[in-house]
C-alpha cells in the first residue's frame, strides 16, 4: 500500500533568503487537494491548534525517531492507520475547523495527506521545518492564504529547534481577487516553542527568543497596518500561570498583566509577551505601548490540554490581540478544548499514541476558537 502522491507543494510557491530570514510567499490558491469540501457555516470561523505527536510517514529519511523507523516496524501502513483515525477524529468536531495548525508534522507531503484524508475542502497549506529536524509545524486552511513566511530563529549562534511560522489569512474562503492590504485580512504566527527538557530556567531564554521575534512582527505589522488582528497559537510549552508556578522566579516568556510581574521586568517588554484576560486586552499595568494579548486561559477555560505527572497543564495556546474585541469585523466568541473520545478517555485525559498498537491518537488535546462576524 502506497501513499497517494499529490502535485508538488511548491508548486507556484516563491523561495528566497534574506537578511537570515527564509521568506515563502504563497500564491492565494496554495496546493490544489481533491476534496469533498463540507460547506461551513456562514458568518463564523474556527481555528484549532493541535500538536499531533509525531506524525511520520512510512518511509525511513533518517531523521525519524526510533519508533518511527521501520526496523522498529513502522511501516506504510501503519501511517495510512494514524490517518484515517486523525480524519475520523477530526471530522466529529462542530463545528468543523477553517484552518488546523498542527505541531509535529514530518514533512509538507505529510500535512498533505492529512488534508486529502479530511476531505473537507483544505486546498491550501504552509509546512516548515529546520534542516535535519525529525519534525516541523504547519497549517492547512479553508480561508486563503494570502501569504506565509518561516522565521528562522537563533541564540548564541544555535538555531532554535523549530521556526515560528506567520501566515497571513482572509475570512473570505470564496474571494480570489485579494490584495495583501486587504482590510479584513488577520495574521496567525504558528509555534512550537522549546520544551522544559534542560531545566525550566536554562531553556527559558529560547522560548523567549522565540516571544522575541512574534514581538517584533507584531510590531512591524502593525506600523504598516494598525487595523491588523493578531493570533499566536500553538505549543508553547509553557503554562499561562508558568511565572508563578516557578514562584516568580524567572522572567518567562508568557506574563500576566498584574502590578508584580510589571515590577519585577519594570514594565520594559524586550521578550515576554503579555496576557490579559481583559477583553480587549489593553494594557492595564504596563505602559500602554506594551503588546498584549488576550489568553481564554485566564478567564474561560478549564484543565488544560497535556497531562503530565497527575496534573493538567496549559502548553497549548490561543493569544488573540484587541483587534477580536472592537464589535465590528471578525470578533472573538469562545475557546474550547476537545476532551472527548476519540481524543481523550472517559476522564478526559488525552489518549497518547502507541506504534506498537495503533491506539490513540496524541499526548495533547486540540484547543479551538471560533470567531463571530458582527453585522454592521
Amino acid at each position: 500500500m502506497k501513499t497517494i502522491n499529490f502535485k508538488s507543494f511548491f508548486a507556484g510557491v516563491k523561495v528566497f533568503l534574506t537578511s537570515g530570514l527564509l521568506l515563502i510567499a504563497l500564491c492565494s490558491c496554495g496546493c490544489v487537494i481533491p476534496d469533498e469540501e463540507t460547506p461551513p457555516a456562514d458568518g463564523v470561523i474556527t481555528l484549532m491548534t493541535w500538536n499531533i505527536h509525531n506524525l511520520f510517514d512510512g518511509e525511513d529519511n533518517g531523521y525519524e525517531y526510533d519508533e518511527f523507523l521501520s526496523s522498529s516496524g513502522w511501516s506504510v501502513e501503519k501511517y495510512i492507520g494514524r490517518l484515517n483515525s486523525f480524519a475520523s477524529a477530526i471530522s466529529r468536531i462542530d463545528p468543523l475547523p477553517d484552518v488546523i495548525m498542527f505541531q509535529e508534522i514530518e514533512s509538507a507531503a505529510v500535512l498533505e495527506d492529512l488534508a486529502y484524508y479530511l476531505q473537507a475542502g483544505y486546498t491550501r497549506s504552509f509546512f516548515s521545518k529546520n534542516p535535519g529536524a525529525a519534525t516541523g509545524l504547519g497549517l492547512i486552511s479553508r480561508l486563503p492564504i494570502l501569504e506565509a513566511k518561516a522565521h528562522s530563529i537563533t541564540v548564541d549562534d544555535d538555531s532554535i529547534p523549530r521556526p515560528v511560522v506567520e501566515a497571513r489569512l482572509h475570512p473570505d474562503r470564496n474571494r480570489q481577487d485579494i490584495d495583501l492590504d486587504c482590510e479584513e485580512a488577520f495574521v496567525v504566527f504558528v509555534c512550537h516553542w522549546k520544551s522544559k527538557i534542560g531545566g525550566d530556567a536554562a531553556t527559558e531564554r529560547v522560548r523567549r527568543a522565540s516571544a522575541r521575534v512574534i514581538l517584533r512582527r507584531i510590531r512591524e505589522l502593525q506600523e504598516t497596518n494598525p487595523m491588523l488582528g493578531v493570533i499566536v497559537a500553538g505549543d508553547l510549552n509553557l503554562n499561562h500561570d508558568e511565572f508563578y508556578r516557578q514562584n516568580a522566579s524567572i522572567i518567562c516568556s508568557l506574563l500576566p498583566d498584574d502590578p508584580y510581574s510589571a515590577q519585577v521586568t519594570g514594565g520594559i517588554q524586550k521578550d515576554f509577551i503579555v496576557i490579559s484576560r481583559n477583553k480587549p486586552p489593553i494594557p492595564v499595568h504596563f505602559p500602554k505601548d506594551t503588546i498584549a494579548l488576550f489568553s481564554p486561559w485566564l478567564r474561560e477555560l478549564e484543565d488544560g490540554t497535556y497531562y503530565y505527572r497527575n496534573n493538567w497543564e496549559t502548553i497549548d495556546h490561543f493569544l488573540l490581540s484587541n483587534h477580536f474585541f472592537t464589535n465590528s469585523g471578525w470578533d472573538y466568541e469562545k475557546a474550547f478544548v476537545i476532551n472527548f473520545e476519540p481524543f481523550a478517555n472517559a476522564s478526559g485525559i488525552p489518549i497518547r499514541y502507541n506504534p506498537r498498537t495503533g491506539l490513540g491518537l496524541s499526548d495533547h488535546l486540540p484547543l479551538l476558537v471560533t470567531l463571530n462576524k458582527i453585522k454592521e
